[in-house]
Formats: C-alpha cells, sequence, structure tokens
C-alpha cells in the first residue's frame, strides 16, 4: 500500500460532509475503528462487505487489517475518495455504486463474507432483517458487525419480558447468536448524533428446517404490532395461529413480551404457511 493522508486531510480535499438525507455520520478515531474491524476477528485475506463506507474510515481499519473489501456506497460524493482508498491498497478493495437494498449482495462474492458496516441510520433495521431471511440457512455471510443506534442495539439482544424485547429479537435471536461487542460514544461521530450506538456482532446458527422465515415473521408482526393486546386478540388475524396457542398450551391472554423465542418458534412451526 501507499501512505494516505489522514481521514479528515481526504474528507476536507473532497468537500464531504455527513448526508442527514442518507443517514450518515462519519468516524475519525483510528483507534476505535480498528477495534471495530477486530470484532470478527482474523480478518487477514477474508472477504469483507462494507455498506455504506463514506469517505472510508471503517475501509482503512477494515484494509489495514488485511481484508479483502466490498464497498457499497450510494453517495456518490464519496466515491472519488474511495476510489483513491482503493488504489493505496492495489486489488484490496472493490468499490461499487448503489443502493445495498437493492443489489444481489451474495452473487459479488466467492466464498461467504463477513459484513461488517457502521450502517446508515434510516435503513440499519432493513438491511438486518433482510440479511436474517429467506428460507435457505444458514446464510450466505459468516458474521455480521454492525453499528447501530444503541436503541436499535438493544432491541437486537433483549432477552424476553423486556421493554426492548420484540419482532428484532425474535428474529435475529432465532437464527443468530446476537451479542453487544462495545458501546460507542456519540461524540466519537462527525457531526455528532443525538443519540448513543452501539456495534452488535451476530454469529448465524443452526435452526429446524420445518420453521418458516416468513411465517415466523407474520406471527411477530402480529404480536407486537399490538403489543399491549392479549395474544388473543394480537394474533386473530393470522390463520391457525390461536389453534397453534392452544396445541402448544401457551396462555392466549399472554402478551408478546412475555413469550419467549422458543415459544415463538414453536407457535409458528404449528402455523400454516402463508404460502
Amino acid at each position: 500500500m501507499t501512505a494516505l493522508p489522514p481521514l479528515r486531510e481526504t474528507v476536507a480535499r473532497h468537500g464531504l460532509s455527513a448526508s442527514k438525507a442518507l443517514g450518515q455520520n462519519f468516524l475519525f478515531d483510528g483507534q476505535l475503528l480498528a477495534r471495530i474491524a477486530a470484532v470478527p476477528g482474523d480478518l487477514a485475506g477474508q472477504e469483507v462487505l462494507e455498506v455504506g463506507p463514506g469517505p472510508g474510515g471503517l475501509t482503512r481499519a477494515l484494509l489495514a487489517a488485511g481484508a479483502r473489501v466490498t464497498a457499497i456506497e450510494r453517495d456518490r460524493r464519496c466515491i472519488p475518495a474511495l476510489e483513491e482508498l482503493a488504489a493505496a491498497y492495489p486489488g484490496a478493495l472493490r468499490v461499487i455504486e448503489g443502493d445495498a437494498l437493492a443489489i444481489d449482495a451474495p452473487a459479488l462474492f466467492e466464498g461467504k463474507p463477513h459484513i461488517v458496516s457502521n450502517l446508515p441510520y434510516n435503513v440499519g433495521t432493513a438491511l438486518l432483517v433482510g440479511w436474517l431471511s429467506g428460507e435457505a440457512w444458514l446464510p450466505w455471510w459468516q458474521s455480521l458487525t454492525l453499528m447501530f443506534q444503541r436503541e436499535v442495539a438493544d432491541r437486537i439482544v433483549a432477552a424476553v419480558d423486556t421493554p426492548a424485547y420484540g419482532r428484532l429479537a425474535v428474529l435475529a435471536q432465532w437464527r443468530a447468536r446476537a451479542r453487544i461487542a462495545m458501546p460507542v460514544h456519540r461524540s466519537a461521530f462527525t457531526p455528532p448524533p443525538k443519540v448513543m450506538s452501539a456495534v452488535v456482532h451476530l454469529e448465524p446458527v443452526e435452526t429446524p428446517a420445518d420453521v418458516r422465515f416468513d411465517t415466523l415473521e407474520r406471527l411477530t408482526a402480529a404480536a407486537f404490532g399490538q403489543r399491549r393486546k392479549m395474544l388473543r386478540q394480537s394474533l386473530r388475524g393470522v390463520p391457525g395461529a390461536l389453534a397453534a396457542l392452544e396445541s402448544l398450551a401457551i396462555d392466549p391472554t399472554r402478551r408478546a413480551e412475555t413469550v419467549s423465542v422458543a415459544e415463538f418458534v414453536a407457535l409458528a412451526r404449528l402455523t400454516p404457511s402463508p404460502r
């Protein structure tokens, strides 16, 4: 690689500023970025997908760790800075301009990549659910190391019968081991967001083949969409769900936040598929 100027200098030279519309907040602290890049383990020679690299702060840390990075960036203002970074690391960085929600990411890789991203706040949850979805499992990725608003991170790892427990916790914890790897203070970002952040690490686990993702998603959407209601009310619109409750001897007067991941999975197993 060739020597790189400080990231702040690169940002200033290209006239870049974080776009509120795109949910951007830039990180400049090299030590913090290196810690994030270390969360998945040794990345030397590993394929990595990064979504929303912006000017390339985390990208630098991933490349320094020896990763082969594919970066998908929607903001064309950032592309020249990323192309400079690619030139400094010949053959190690591929930059793709586009919307990560619309790109067929699995087709970009020979093997199973790690996904490491400081996700744009406005699409982070949608991307995570997409990466957890699909009927075929194990997934096309090795691990997820993702920056979220702390509130969203807490929802991903929440335990049953706690205020943060909901649909996201069930979907994530059904298919992965999820933990908060590190908190990140709002002051680490430029500009500082109004909320704290955290890095979540997820590793996929085997799940039963007789439980469909779309069924579990329908059940959790209905149950937590009316979380103050009893299950017999909130699940009334899901065909077969009330019969499944009865078969499993789950009290229909309970509310969604008291239903464990294992209980939701058991319900999904007995609830007819929407297709």
